[in-house]
Parts: C-alpha cells; structure tokens; sequence
C-alpha cells in the first residue's frame, strides 16, 4: 500500500488501465466544505453532473460549511478510502487552517484527483455605494480607520489574507467580517449589512451585469478576460496577488486503481466541451492541474503561507 504522502503525487492513469480497472457499483458523496449557493458549490454541482455521466452512478453533493471549510475537510479526510466519498478543496483554505491552528486533517490525508478553477479575489461594492473606486475605498478607510466593513469567507481565507496584506501595504485599516461563505458575503453585501464584499471575482459577474455590484479592483496576476476593464491590486500600485484554486480529492488510502479511475474522471469532466461551456457561463475561471502538478502546488502554496505566517500571523 502506498504512502499517504505517496498518494499526493500518484501519476494520471492511461484510459485503457482506467476503463480496465475500478468501477463505483453506487452513488458518491461529493462533500462540500461551504454553504449551497456560493461559487465552490455552485461549480461542484456542475462538476458532479459530468462525473456522474462518466461514472454511470449518482454524484450527491453534501454541503458540510463551517469554521473557514476545517469541518467539510475533517469530514472528506475521515471518510472511508473506497472511491465512494469524494470532495472539494479550496485555497488557501485546505493549507492555512493547520498553519493558524490545530486541525483534524493535513494536507496529507488527502488523495488529490486534480485541480478545476483558479478564481481570482476580487473587491466588489453596490451599484449604488458612495465609494465609486479603489482609490475612493482607501480614501474612506484612511478616514475613519477600522470602520469600513469589508466581508470575507472566513479568517485565513483568501479574501482575508488579501485585505491584511493590502493593509499593510496601503497604511489604510479596515474591519473584518466573516462569513460561512460567498453566497451570505454577497447576500449581506447586496443587503448594505456590510459596504465591501472581498469575494472570487466570478462570484460577482452575474449581479454585476445586472447593475446590481461593482467590482473596484481584482487581484490576479493579470486581468481576468470577463472583467477587462477592471484593474488589479497590482496595476494600482500595491502587489497583492490572491485567489482560491477549487480541486478535487479523496480521503488518503485509496486504492491505486480507484485514485486512477476518480482522476480520469476529473480529467475527462474538464476537457468535455460541455462542461466547459457551463463553465463559460458560470463564469468559472478554467486551470486543470493533473495530480502531480496539484500536489506540487499546493506544497508550494502550503510553504509560502507558513513563511508568511511566521513574519505576519493572520489573526483577527
């Protein structure tokens, strides 16, 4: 059997060793580390449709949401390694939660199928707020410091990292308010609960295009084509690059045969032109990564966030 950390860098199976091999003989739980209706489970459920189309059995998503995604993550590294569980993890989430605290779950007891969307941050307000653009933001916050709320999918998630370094970037000092997730972000934000929503930029577009939010800045390297005309945090001067990367896994201990056939199925889902015009339509930014390359990244990532812990420790 291999190890658990074996696992992380299991190559992609050919299609003829995968179609020779394992076969699911009932449904799959598909757990989901954040609440119905945000952008990662809005993606899962577009995924699961596909692999259960090249699985020939159900995909049933189950949405397990709480303290920054530790309790969805706990519940997919505990699971029975029998290719019948499967799951969501996110960036930076799946690797800062036991950098900030003690977890029930590392990085380790995970099998990693592949890696879907790469979705920048992004910094949204009302259609309608008084804070027309990014440097009217950093005006307001500058002005009455600690003051303007901005919401966030938990401390030590991407959106949080990216506001406490544009603080200590800028000088300006904002107030943190988490959620369990985009979806009651957006909610409050459309509310006028909170005034700043930091949220994927693909979770914004559709109310965007409504004239319902407007996005101030983004934060990838590089604009992100549907949103063309918005800035990123780099271009207006202070170099924030941040995002949350959204993949698939399996508890660690899966059978080779088994990890071969769920990573092919990954595979195939994100080269079916179907899915990706779904994908086009929700707005999904596209990044697959076969299990090698996810395991690499997210050991990179998992490094650069303990270094960064070490020097600026993200408590609220």
């Amino acid at each position: 059997m291999p190890t658990r950390r074996a696992l992380l860098s299991l190559p992609l199976a050919t299609p003829a060793l995968a179609q020779g091999g394992w076969r699911p003989d009932r449904s799959l739980t598909m757990v989901v580390a954040f609440a119905a209706g945000g952008g990662t489970d809005l993606a899962a459920r577009t995924i699961a449709r596909f692999m259960e189309k090249d699985l020939g059995q159900p995909v049933v998503v189950l949405n397990r949401p709480g303290a920054g995604g530790e309790i969805g993550f706990t519940e997919l590294a505990r699971a029975r390694p029998d290719g019948l569980t499967i799951g969501f993890i996110n960036t930076p989430h799946i690797v800062t939660l036991s950098i900030e605290r003690r977890t029930r779950f590392r990085l380790e007891d995970f099998s990693l199928l592949g890696n879907i969307v790469d979705d920048p941050g992004g910094l949204w307000v009302r259609a309608d707020s008084d804070i027309r653009d990014f440097a009217g933001l950093l005006d307001a916050a500058r002005a009455r410091p600690g003051t303007i709320g901005y919401g966030t999918t938990g401390v030590g998630s991407d959106d949080h990292l990216a506001m406490l370094a544009l603080e200590r970037r800028s000088g300006a000092s904002f107030l943190h308010v988490p959620f369990a997730g985009s979806a009651q972000v957006k909610q409050n934000l459309i509310s006028r609960s909170i005034p700043v929503a930091v949220m994927n930029v693909a979770e914004g577009v559709p109310e965007m295009r409504q004239g319902v939010l407007r996005p101030l800045a983004q934060m990838g390297a590089s604009r992100w084509a549907p949103l063309a005309e918005v800035p990123t945090l780099r271009e207006l001067g202070f170099d924030v690059v941040e995002g949350s990367m959204r993949g698939m896994a399996a508890p660690a201990g899966l059978p080779p045969e088994v990890l071969e056939r769920l990573a092919l199925s990954v595979r195939r889902t994100v080269e079916d032109p179907e899915f990706q015009a779904s994908a086009t339509q929700q707005n999904l930014p596209l990044r697959y990564l076969g299990p090698t390359e996810y395991a690499a990244e997210l050991q990179a990532l998992r490094a650069s966030y303990q270094a960064l812990w070490n020097e600026h420790p993200w408590r609220d």
